[in-house]
């Protein structure tokens, strides 16, 4: 029996978006994942699949007023200095190389943890760069290790990253329960990237001498520590995380609540604020929302899973939900990959075993995380090199190790 010829049409459209989220944009054409996702939603709504309202109404608005209020807040700490303020003072202290990189991986994971990984990767990675070259260390290792430890350690809550965000508010997972399924693998997963990253760095060659312009190109970066901007937003993210704890409050509108605070400042104007938050990621979010559920609208998504099922693949067993997301992560992105995985995730522990691993497979390449993709454009611009095959020989062992580490706690402590 043929297909209805709209349901030929969504899957199209929906396999035109896919093919431009693993080639990051469509071929001849000036558009980056955001533009592809965009372009597919205007396609589904101007093909008249959905109407306007529809479409606004399959937008998961709980994700996107979360996801905005942390960058919200990120941006307050990264305009108070807060970043490059505790990156300074960690630089500065007398300790030995492999003793700095030990302290580096463990802020760098704890401040993810809370803040968006991406702007703490932002603020760090020039004034890390600065310190080393300073004090005649290679920063390729520091740099690498901030991308992968900040990585890390955004999987251990589910406010670090985007999808964690999606994940956790979608699923309606608990906020305490969550962060003690990942603790054990996350902080494994830290030491083993210590580990690797020490010995990586005690085969390292002292660096040349910084330049002047190397120099001037980082503290160009780095805006001037404000000691009372910085107390405001550690106030409203230890309130929230005390709220999420603690209380049965709704994380995004706790989380608004927060933003809106922040934003009531005689200091920063609000364009400001809002010229850091990260508009492109939550349009690829609302694009994709719109996207996917058009194609479950046509019953396509249940078919698909149903012939995986068929063929013996069941996506919602752990182990081939966990082979599905590493594959998929490191094809299209976390965030796409966690969308299309998300019907999938209806047994008990699906949520925490797409988390950790779609967050943790971000390591693997370059273009697995914009945290990876950020530190290497900060070192660029102070003409520190760092291609894919260098950050390959960090990022596949690291990825390796740290996924080896939740196979094995979810083997042994089914979530």
């Amino acid at each position: 029996m043929p297909e209805h010829p709209q349901t030929v049409l969504v899957v199209g459209i929906f396999g035109v978006v896919y093919l431009g989220m693993i080639l990051g944009g469509l071929p001849r054409l000036h558009l980056d994942r955001t533009g592809v996702a965009l372009l597919g939603a205007i396609a589904i709504v101007g093909a008249g699949v959905m109407t306007p309202e529809a479409a606004a109404r399959s937008i998961h608005l709980p994700t996107i007023l979360l996801l905005f209020s942390f960058m919200v807040i990120s941006a307050q700490m990264r305009l108070g200095g807060f970043y490059s303020a505790v990156t300074r003072r960690i630089a500065a202290l007398p300790l030995a190389p492999t003793a700095l990189l030990g302290l580096v991986i463990g802020v760098a994971a704890l401040l993810s943890a809370v803040f968006t990984n991406d702007i703490v990767c932002l603020a760090m990675a020039p004034v890390l760069a600065q310190a080393c070259l300073q004090r005649r260390l290679d920063p390729v290792p520091f740099l690498l290790a901030l991308a992968c430890a900040s990585n890390i350690g955004s999987a251990l809550t589910l406010i670090g990253n985007p999808q964690n965000m999606l994940i956790g508010e979608v699923l309606r997972l608990p906020f305490g329960a969550y962060v003690l399924d990942a603790v054990v693998p996350v902080t494994a997963g830290l030491l083993a990237l210590w580990a690797l990253m020490a010995w990586t760095l005690r085969r390292a060659p002292a660096a040349a001498p910084p330049t002047a312009e190397q120099l001037t190109a980082l503290a160009d970066e780095q805006p001037p520590f404000d000691r009372w901007q910085t107390l405001k937003g550690l106030a409203v993210a230890l309130a929230l995380l005390a709220i999420f704890l603690f209380t049965d409050w709704p994380r995004d509108v706790a989380a608004l609540v927060g933003a809106g605070l922040l934003l009531l400042s005689q200091r920063f104007h609000s364009s400001k604020v809002m010229g850091l938050i990260d508009w492109e990621l939550l349009v690829l979010f609302m694009g994709l929302f719109v996207v996917n559920h058009a194609l479950a609208l046509t019953g396509a998504t249940q078919a698909a899973l149903a012939a995986l099922q068929a063929q013996g693949l069941h996506l919602a067993e752990p182990a081939t939900l966990f082979g599905a997301t590493l594959v998929l992560s490191n094809l299209v992105s976390n965030v796409p990959a966690v969308m299309l995985l998300l019907p999938a995730a209806t047994e008990p522990g699906a949520g925490a075993t797409l988390a950790l691993v779609s967050t943790l497979a971000g390591n693997l390449l370059i273009v697995g995380s914009i945290a990876n993709i950020i530190v290497v454009a900060a070192a660029r611009r102070a003409g520190i090199a760092i291609d894919w095959r260098r950050h390959a020989r960090t990022g596949v062992p690291v990825t390796l190790l740290t996924l080896a580490l939740p196979a094995a706690w979810l083997a042994w402590r089914p979530l």
